[in-house]
């Protein structure tokens, strides 16, 4: 009985060897230029104002202190403010996607009558708006001032995402919405139960991306609420830096004063990135096929 051949593998030849070193050595550099503004910031949250003024802050924290901290908790407005953060951020995010997914498997049809036209609207408000004076006049006549709707409606869809997920919508194969719909299902039917489910890679994507764009906005909150109870973290921490809201006035010393003006604006991004940073490994793995998919023609 003759012998089968073990199998042979096949070796990395040494041009791919070198090029397999350079390349993950180009990335650890990447890596380090993009982690060490993060580290540092980090850092100098928690160092002292002698640290900082005196220029000792790298990537350790010198002089350990949790002053700003500690002034930026205790504030009971922050915690409200931070609240509402989280509501905002959750309530526009559902809405956008519900707008966003809805709109972008409308005109992903190319049967759709009209589908050009729908296309050329939303292409057109990226690149022109009314302004801010005719937006402000607008949510003002609406009586959305001083409410949660002028944070959450005027953003509710982002255009960009909107054509990312209608490329992703025409990528799916027809063959399956035919089969649903022989099989008797609607076209809702076939929305909710076909292509949804078979999109979970773009929605967690558009998630993220409405999710952190909400998150970080301040200047809509800045713009169209008056009353400092409705206002989001972002702006509560935009008035802590611009010195609207200082230790002194919170009762502190002259030196908690000083602590807090050096490094309110490390204290401030961590204390904003931290819930977006937590949130990002949880979708991460959606997030390259998520957007690679909506592009890439079948």
């Amino acid at each position: 009985m003759a012998q089968v051949p073990a199998p042979r593998t096949l070796k990395d030849t040494r041009g791919y060897r070198a090029f397999r070193v350079v390349n993950v050595t180009i990335l650890l550099l990447v890596v380090a230029v993009v982690l060490y503004p993060f580290v540092n910031i980090i850092a100098q949250s928690f160092s002292s104002e002698g640290a900082i003024t005196s220029g000792q802050v790298n990537l350790v924290p010198r002089g350990f202190n949790i002053e700003t901290y500690r002034v930026v908790m205790s504030d009971s407005m922050f915690w409200l403010n931070y609240r509402n953060t989280v509501v905002y951020t959750v309530v526009a995010t559902a809405i956008a996607m519900v707008l966003t997914t809805s709109f972008a498997y409308a005109i992903s049809k190319k049967h759709l009558k009209g589908r050009p036209v729908l296309i050329g609207i939303a292409v057109f408000t990226m690149f022109f708006n009314g302004g801010l004076i005719p937006n402000y006049v607008l949510i003002n006549e609406l009586g959305m001032t001083n409410t949660m709707w002028a944070i959450v409606l005027p953003n509710a869809i982002s255009v960009f995402n909107l054509l990312v997920m209608k490329a992703f919508f025409e990528n799916l194969p027809e063959e399956l919405e035919e089969a649903a719909s022989i099989d008797g299902l609607t076209t809702y039917g076939i929305f909710f139960r076909i292509v949804l489910p078979l999109s979970k890679a773009v929605i967690a994507t558009m998630v993220l991306f409405y999710a952190v764009t909400f998150w970080n906005s301040w200047f809509t909150a800045f713009l169209y609420l008056d009353r400092a109870e409705l206002y989001p973290v972002t702006v509560y921490l935009r008035n802590m830096i611009a010195g609207a809201t200082t230790a002194t006035s919170m009762g502190s010393s002259a030196d908690d004063a000083a602590q807090v003006a050096a490094n309110i604006q490390a204290v401030t991004m961590v204390l904003t990135l931290l819930p977006i940073v937590s949130l990002y490994p949880f979708i991460q793995k959606y997030f390259v096929s998520g957007v690679m998919l909506g592009s890439v023609k079948g």
